[in-house]
């Protein structure tokens, strides 16, 4: 009798327990729906004076024949120091390692744009306030250590907390890309890009790129496209929906007679054609030179095939830490400009991934 008894209250209890892990996921998964939104698209951005407005800058407008030079890089959120994994990637950590680690990242990222000296850096994966950054605010950081410079920041998300992994929540995430100009922005929109409306729109987040406007002496406008697309959907629609929405933006701006430079971490192998889509992994399919507008190339494919072999790969893998010639390593990150504007050299900076998953890329040019 009392075991008869005993097996009824475990089983009593098991149920319970269970009732209340299935009423948690329930309320988990609502609250997911409930705080879900996407950002507005075509919504305007502030452009900020430098933190030192004390410089004399440059010149108030761009001007042709003359020589400028532009950076992007893919800072990680400051997590990805050379021995990172992370979890999306089939690595094992969501956070950085410490508060003091996002610091050294961030600092190091910024004092390597400083280094290079462009005249415009389009920087992606800024945290505002995550929690796998430690509330750091990377922007405020970047905007110190880069004083001289006008910025635009457009949110690329506001992510509700992700209780994933269960050992370590990945959180809530407010995160963005920032362009930072030597000369005066007249105006910026941020655009929003096709995602996933499934599920895995929760894992993929949101994603956008922002338009930025820097005046030329002849009346004209270099229109900087800063973006950051979608890696983990792996959905063929999403992937020419956003491609679409891209190109169709830049060949207005070609069609109202202004200069485009596009760059970003876009999130294709760069380097591989189309006919090698087989051999790519799924997060990195090849760029579909075929849907490029006319008049629209990318840098690299400017270059001799011997330039182009020799690149230094812009991005690692971070299913594991970086250990040269071992981890799968893949050029993700780089520019497409305008034919009336001329590529006078490009490079893909090779530090060895000191501070995040990416290495930066720049580009020198001339508008014609």
């Amino acid at each position: 009798m009392k075991k008869k008894n005993l097996c009824k209250t475990l089983v009593k209890t098991m149920c319970i327990v269970l009732g209340i892990l299935i009423l948690a996921l329930l309320a988990y998964i609502v609250y997911l729906y409930a705080s879900y939104y996407r950002i507005e698209d075509n919504q305007e951005l502030v452009v900020e004076a430098p933190v030192d407005d004390t410089t004399t800058g440059a010149a108030a407008v761009l001007a042709t024949d003359t020589e400028y030079s532009a950076v992007t890089y893919n800072i990680g959120f400051g997590a990805y120091l050379p021995a990172y994994s992370f979890f999306m990637d089939g690595g094992t950590s969501s956070w950085a390692e410490s508060p003091e680690t996002v610091q050294y990242a961030i600092n190091g990222a910024g004092e390597l744009v400083k280094s290079l000296d462009p005249d415009f850096a389009l920087i992606q994966e800024i945290d505002l306030d995550a929690t796998r950054s430690y509330h750091t605010d990377e922007y405020e950081m970047l905007r110190n250590i880069l004083p001289e410079y006008t910025t635009v920041f457009a949110q690329n998300y506001d992510s509700a907390f992700l209780f994933y992994p269960f050992t370590q929540p990945h959180g809530s995430s407010r995160s963005g890309l920032g362009l930072f100009s030597r000369y005066p922005v007249s105006s910026a929109l941020r655009r929003s890009f096709p995602i996933s409306t499934s599920f895995s729109k929760f894992f993929d987040l949101d994603r956008c790129y922002s338009v930025s406007r820097i005046p030329v002496d002849n009346g004209k406008e270099l229109v900087i496209f800063n973006l950051h697309m979608s890696a983990y959907g792996n959905s063929d629609a999403i992937r020419k929906g956003q491609i679409e929405m891209l190109c169709s933006d830049m060949q207005a701006e070609y069609k109202a007679g202004n200069y485009v430079l596009c760059g970003g971490d876009f999130n294709h192998d760069l380097k591989a054609s189309e006919e090698d889509t087989e051999s790519c992994e799924s997060w990195a399919f090849p760029f579909p030179r075929t849907e490029l507008p006319e008049h629209f190339a990318f840098c690299l494919d400017l270059l001799s095939t011997e330039e182009q072999a020799a690149l230094w790969n812009s991005a690692r893998n971070a299913d594991m830490e970086y250990v040269p010639g071992v981890t799968y390593t893949v050029t993700l990150d780089g520019f497409i400009i305008s034919d009336n504007i001329e590529c006078l050299s490009y490079e893909n900076v090779n530090t060895g991934y000191s501070y995040s998953d990416h290495d930066p890329v720049k580009v020198e040019f001339v508008l014609k």
